[in-house]
């Protein structure tokens, strides 16, 4: 099993699943986050953290939302992120009110 950022994410680009991350599976691109299914270690304390509840188990992704699951499997195409840094809050975030 592995987690997966699904489209909730996007535009919102909330990081404290990434500060929380042992093994440092999150990657960025410009309006998301993907997590590495390679290096993550299903610890769940990621999913616990996100405020816009856009992760979830691999296995428990609605069936609405199975793309993104192929979509994190491309995570190691773009660059890592670590640590916490500003969410992007962009116009299409689901919930840019969400607490951090």
């Amino acid at each position: 099993m592995t987690y997966v950022v699904t489209e909730s994410c996007v535009d919102c680009k909330f990081t404290s699943c990434v500060s929380v991350c042992p093994v440092d599976s999150f990657h960025e691109l410009p309006d998301r986050l993907y997590i590495n299914p390679e290096t993550c270690i299903d610890c769940n304390a990621c999913m616990d953290e996100c405020p816009v509840e856009a992760i979830y188990p691999d296995m428990d992704v609605p069936e609405e939302m199975q793309d993104w699951i192929e979509l994190n499997e491309k995570a190691e195409d773009f660059p890592q992120i670590v640590g916490q840094v500003d969410a992007l809050k962009g116009p299409r975030c689901s919930n840019p009110d969400a607490d951090q």
